[in-house]
């Protein structure tokens, strides 16, 4: 699983230059915990990691330039707008 979060965060350090390793981990893990609790509250089958990593490479394609101005509402993912986390 840290290798998975480990890809992923790296894949969205290419997208977006604004962000930490630790910022663009935190990102991934939250991201990956989200869709998995938001996914088994639907009452949906678990389709495994395999699914999991796919979603979150989406959102990472889509979205992951622009996370680093996301204002985030929910105290949940409060810690991903820290800025006290080192540059890449």
């Amino acid at each position: 699983m840290n290798e998975r979060f480990e890809k992923l965060a790296n894949q969205l350090l290419e997208k977006n230059e604004n962000l930490s390793y630790g910022q663009a981990r935190a990102w991934v893990e939250s991201l990956w915990e989200d869709f998995e609790a938001t996914y088994a509250k639907a009452g949906r089958e678990y389709k495994g990691q395999e699914m999991t990593e796919k979603v979150v490479l989406h959102y990472i394609e889509q979205y992951g330039d622009k996370l680093h101005q996301f204002e985030i509402k929910n105290k949940k993912f409060a810690h991903l707008q820290k800025d006290d986390h080192l540059k890449h």
